[in-house]
């Protein structure tokens, strides 16, 4: 009897560099890569800066399903829905049939955050986590010039700035105090909003969306503050949740993520999780380079060679071009003080450890140049 194949659900970038990492090493292993959607290749960063140049869904897509299936040496199944897991007889539930696996690697991304929103239009606010909800918003927004954008955080920001770029008027809503609250401190946040605002964004910061109602082509969104807004169309960005209730659901072990140890490894030996899903050792890092390492990692770990996952410093560039950011922020709970220098032409922040040394790094405007140094002074993260 053949073997069954190595099974991997998710064909984003953290499923395609798993998949393309571990034929690299071994040829001959049958790999079925299991996909809810479409199954195209095409970068989901970009996502939230295509609008100023013009790209369609369509452009965006790279190589459809079956070019990355004859590229990669791999089956890949287009609109294979899972729903369920059985750790016990090593098999996957695919549309109502059983597929065989001897590993699974579970690149399952994440969920957009939904707000508690009231109101007759609130089932309309938009989100785009992937190239089909980017048709749709490209869609939606066809011929309209306002847009509401509930979050001031990386993505928000992002689109904020990709969108007035684009000819569009821009209001973002946000509880927090400042923009990318979890990534800068407070002068760094002034500086990017300064720079956003002279752009023509306009900020709403401090309190919250608490009804969007449909009035005629629009929506008017009512804030805590008592405050209202008037939106052609209403775009959510408050954040991301890892998907973890297929794997909960088949008895794996979950808290933010999906748990797996540095062998990207869950509570069932040959089940492993990577990317956005994934909490690896307590950490979950849904951005490029974290993925990208995860995936060389766990490919020669399905060929049974063991192979920690390593993370080395990995900042973070803000797609905002009004104000250029990178970022390194400081892990979460991490003991230190930001000291924070800035210009008109830009903001130097640094985190310190008491010890002196150096945790962590915001740079904005003609500071990203700085970006190298700092970065070879940062400790690694594992």
């Amino acid at each position: 009897m053949s073997q069954p194949p190595v099974v991997i659900i998710g064909s984003g970038l953290a499923g395609y560099t798993v998949a393309r990492e571990f034929r690299k090493l071994d040829a001959d292993t049958p790999v079925v890569m299991l996909s809810q959607d479409h199954g195209g290749f095409y970068s989901k960063p970009m996502l939230s800066n295509a609008f100023a140049q013009k790209k369609t869904a369509d452009a965006l897509l790279m190589k459809d399903a079956a070019k990355m299936a004859a590229e990669i040496k791999v089956e890949v199944r287009p609109n294979a829905g899972v729903t369920a897991i059985d750790p016990q007889q090593n098999q996957v539930l695919v549309n109502g049939v059983a597929v065989q696996y001897s590993k699974l690697v579970l690149a399952l991304g994440a969920d957009t955050i939904r707000l508690p929103l009231q109101g007759s239009g609130a089932g309309e606010v938009l989100s785009v986590n992937d190239l089909d909800d980017y048709r749709r918003f490209r869609e939606a927004v066809d011929g309209k010039k306002d847009v509401a954008i509930l979050g001031a955080g990386l993505i928000g920001c992002e689109f904020a700035n990709d969108l007035v770029n684009a000819g569009f008027k821009v209001q973002v809503i946000d509880l927090a105090p400042q923009l990318l609250g979890r990534l800068l401190p407070p002068e760094s946040a002034a500086f990017i909003k300064r720079k956003l605002e002279a752009e023509g964004v306009v900020f709403h910061l401090g309190t919250t969306t608490e009804k969007v109602e449909r009035e005629s082509a629009g929506f008017k969104l009512t804030l805590a503050n008592g405050a209202s807004i008037i939106a052609d169309v209403v775009l959510s960005a408050v954040g991301l949740r890892p998907r973890t209730s297929l794997a909960a659901a088949a008895g794996i072990k979950t808290n933010r993520g999906i748990v797996v140890n540095g062998l990207l490894q869950t509570n069932f030996d040959n089940i492993y999780a990577l990317g956005d899903c994934a909490e690896v050792e307590g950490r979950v890092l849904p951005y490029v380079m974290p993925i990208m390492q995860a995936a060389r990692a766990l490919a020669p770990i399905l060929t049974g060679k063991s192979t920690p996952v390593h993370y080395p410093a990995m900042p973070v560039a803000v797609k905002t071009p009004a104000c250029p950011t990178v970022v390194s922020p400081p892990e979460q709970g991490a003991q230190g003080e930001w000291k924070v220098e800035g210009s008109v032409d830009g903001v130097k922040a640094v985190f310190h450890h008491s010890n002196g040394q150096l945790l962590g790094f915001a740079l904005m405007g003609a500071a990203v140049s700085e970006k190298a140094a700092l970065t070879q002074q940062l400790p690694a993260l594992s």
